[in-house]
């Protein structure tokens, strides 16, 4: 995988390369360039993101260039296990999963650095490593990408929490994303089941995506179904929509907003054991943490969410702030403890919901259509909605540490598997119950 380069960087590399062709040229070098010393950076963040901090740290630390390889989170892993760590000095990343996997592979260093203005957590989530050895340099909320065209038509209001997503004037006008399939998405499963408990958040998710159309692979395309107009409301996280809203231009009717009971997935940084720059990866490292680097974070082209606090009051008024609104309860989920449950709930969430979507959305729609007419209490529609809210298995069965460990490698992107046992009972199961709902609507139309 080549470096992420700028084209001022690329710029550079070429010289660099035509300079080695030719020794006695590059002996005029400045003796000031030439001692410059290297700090390679592995990292996912796009361009726009890396070149600013690139300019920013370069200019404040002119003793050392950054060198910056571009992985993707799942790609990282076997990058940074490589001989001498495939020569990084740090990672920075947003993949809270890849820090813990590396750090049980002995891969990082205690992260040395100076913390104070940074707290350890957002509401019950977690933004620094217990034992010291990465911590968050920003955060992403998850939430909703809305059209406020679309939902006037519709004659609904911005969405203020999961629930609402459930009305059925939402029929068709939802873009969800597959977690098994998008990488951002197994959070926002946990969110909803930490904020409702295990029987009833999935008897909401079946409910959202009876009113949902799918969105595969490729995180953009949830702002492309809201941004044309096709859907109303899209489920994402911030930045997404960000930079959606900024290709959009004046006029857009594209937003993002935030819903009552959220979390947010942090951008973390390490510093690798075997650095050959251990003082150069440090400065970096305080760098992006410190109140200049966090302020280049929260800059409005980029709008992501920083990790110290007083970064905020610097930003445009309206900034969505989440350790205030932490301080109301916005930001409860620990992400912590559904980490071990992120790869099953995905897995649980496609046989469950997505294997048979067709088919339950059209029956949601029955049942909709019965419950409007003012049969909600139909012995019917009761039997329905119990058929199609049920999952397959218990809240205790899920939190079964071995029932984790065989899907535990199925999140960061990764293709599609051969199904494990324990899927196959759960696609039957799901399928009897929508053969239950469709005997107990027989006869209602949609």
């Amino acid at each position: 995988m080549p470096h992420l380069a700028s084209p001022s960087r690329r710029k550079a590399i070429q010289f660099l390369a035509g300079a080695a062709a030719f020794p006695a040229v590059a002996t005029t070098l400045p003796v000031r360039a030439a001692a410059r010393q290297p700090v390679q950076v592995l990292t996912s963040y796009p361009d726009e993101v890396v070149s600013r901090m690139e300019a920013a740290f370069e200019k404040a630390w002119p003793a050392y260039r950054m060198q910056v390889v571009w992985r993707m989170p799942h790609d990282a892993l076997p990058y940074l296990k490589a001989p001498n760590q495939s020569g990084v000095d740090v990672y920075w990343s947003a993949s809270p999963r890849t820090f813990a996997a590396a750090k049980a592979a002995g891969v990082w260093r205690k992260l040395d650095i100076d913390r104070q203005g940074l707290p350890t957590h957002i509401g019950q989530t977690a933004l620094a490593d217990p034992d010291g050895y990465y911590t968050a340099t920003e955060v992403a909320g998850y939430g909703f990408a809305v059209n406020a065209t679309e939902l006037a038509k519709l004659q609904l209001t911005t969405p203020q929490d999961w629930r609402d997503l459930t009305d059925a004037r939402y029929a068709g006008r939802i873009a969800l994303p597959i977690p098994a399939r998008v990488g951002f998405a197994p959070p926002m499963i946990e969110i909803v089941l930490q904020a409702h408990g295990w029987d009833a958040g999935w008897a909401l998710w079946s409910e959202l995506a009876g009113n949902a159309r799918l969105v595969d692979r490729g995180a953009t395309f949830v702002t492309d179904e809201v941004g044309t107009g096709r859907c109303a409301v899209g489920l994402s996280i911030d930045f997404f929509v960000a930079s959606a809203v900024a290709n959009a231009g004046p006029g857009s009717a594209l937003q993002f907003a935030y819903p009552r009971h959220n979390g947010v997935n942090p951008g973390q940084i390490a510093l690798t054991a075997q650095s050959a720059n251990r003082q150069g990866g440090r400065a970096f490292a305080q760098f992006v943490l410190s109140q200049a680097g966090q302020s280049i974070l929260g800059h409005p082209d980029l709008k992501k969410l920083p990790a110290r606090p007083s970064v905020y009051a610097s930003l445009p008024p309206g900034t969505h702030n989440p350790f205030e609104a932490a301080k109301h309860g916005d930001y409860d989920f620990d992400g912590v403890r559904a980490q071990p449950r992120l790869a099953l709930s995905a897995a649980l969430f496609q046989q469950m919901l997505m294997e048979d979507h067709t088919q339950r959305v059209a029956l949601w729609q029955r049942l909709h259509h019965m419950e409007a007419v003012g049969h909600t209490s139909h012995p019917r529609a009761l039997a329905a909605r119990q058929a199609l809210s049920t999952p397959p298995l218990s809240e205790a069965e899920a939190n079964d540490p071995a029932l984790q460990r065989l899907f535990r490698e199925r999140l960061e992107g990764t293709d599609r598997q051969a199904l494990l046992p324990q899927e196959t009972v759960w696609r039957a199961h799901s399928q009897a119950q929508l053969t239950q709902a469709e005997a107990a609507l027989q006869g209602w139309a949609a």
